[in-house]
């Protein structure tokens, strides 16, 4: 297994935002490759330090056999990223999906390393009723083929419950560079960061996927005990299917983060500036349907921008629910000094250009 590129562990470690990558589809549902590619572009354009592909915002189904997206979609991406890696001083990290039970995942790890991707994040959602020693012994199989990065998934959008016993066995695993903590649980998001804490494990890097609290996460500091044994651990970025629409603006809140962090102050306007990014989300991904139009919501934003020639998603019962489309509106009123529109339509016939 090959070892994360210098450059790019001093990024990871340093903190990014990392946007968890949409599918792009057409009016009748089907790939459409140039606006998959304006998507990538755009990120990077953006200011994005990195890139998940097939993962959860990327629709599980690119997996389905009769669908056959999944390395496609993987290719285009890591042509992109070498593209703008052209141009850039420090490479964007490339993160890719791993599903599926062992023999799967092994095979997506191994096409991920195939095409150059830096790290696996790695669903554990197939493996609902495996115990800890059957999830660990998983993943130390699938971190033979490439470094890992953990990810913590809400159970109401497909993900389990993980014990922080399971993680702290999770955070002995040499191979193991970050995670991705995303219960919407401010319980078990603890577990994660306590758990790497007490593996005393300062090489793996913690990223917010709580898309309901990404700035109470990236400006608040996990203090565990007193005295000479007290451990300390920050989440640095964010891997957010939220960070996937409005992007260049979420490159300038976390280095607003970032700044509170150093000066130990955190401006009141900072806490504000977060509430209405949890008020945003709510609307783009659906929490008053239990997130049912989340993929939906995501792709309606992006929609509304052109970055997407539609909303569909590979599933058709995936659609926007009553009432979100009313939501989206009220918060893009409501906050357009969150929104991007101006910097995306100032580009978008550049990135749409073949």
């Amino acid at each position: 297994m090959a070892a994360l590129p210098t450059a790019v562990r001093a990024a990871l470690d340093e903190g990014q935002v990392i946007p968890a990558h949409p599918l792009a589809l057409d009016g009748s549902g089907r790939f459409d490759e140039r606006h998959q590619r304006a998507l990538t572009r755009y990120y990077a354009a953006a200011g994005a330090g990195g890139l998940a592909v097939a993962v959860h915002t990327t629709q599980f189904a690119i997996r389905d056999p009769t669908i056959g997206l999944l390395e496609p979609v993987l290719t285009i991406a890591a042509e992109e990223m070498n593209r703008a890696d052209a141009a850039r001083t420090v490479p964007l990290i490339r993160i890719g999906g791993v599903c599926g039970r062992t023999d799967q995942a092994l095979r997506e790890a191994d096409c991920l390393a195939r095409l150059g991707y830096h790290a696996g994040l790695l669903s554990l959602a197939a493996l609902a009723d495996a115990d800890d020693a059957a999830l660990i012994a998983h993943c130390e199989r699938v971190a033979e083929r490439l470094p890992l990065i953990g990810f913590y998934l809400q159970p109401s959008v497909g993900g389990r419950r993980l014990s922080y016993e399971f993680w702290r066995r999770f955070a002995a695993i040499p191979a193991v560079v970050a995670i991705k903590i995303a219960p919407f649980n401010r319980y078990q998001t603890l577990d994660v960061v306590r758990a790497v804490a007490d593996a005393k494990r300062d090489d793996i890097a913690l990223y917010t996927g709580n898309d309901d609290a990404i700035v109470a996460d990236l400006v608040t500091p996990c203090r565990f005990g007193i005295g000479p044994g007290q451990r300390t651990r920050r989440i640095v970025g964010g891997l957010l299917g939220h960070w996937a629409v409005w992007t260049q603006c979420a490159v300038a809140l976390l280095a607003d983060c970032h700044t509170a962090a150093v000066d130990g102050e955190v401006p009141a306007a900072l806490l504000c500036h977060g509430i209405e990014v949890t008020d945003a989300n709510a609307a783009f991904f659906d929490a008053a349907h239990g997130f049912a139009g989340c993929i939906a919501g995501i792709q309606e934003v992006l929609r509304r921008q052109g970055l997407v020639a539609s909303a569909r998603c590979l599933n058709p019962h995936e659609t926007l629910s009553p009432g979100q489309a009313a939501e989206i509106d009220r918060v893009s009123r409501a906050y357009p000094h969150l929104a991007d529109d101006d910097f995306v339509a100032a580009h978008l016939e550049e990135w749409l250009r073949w």
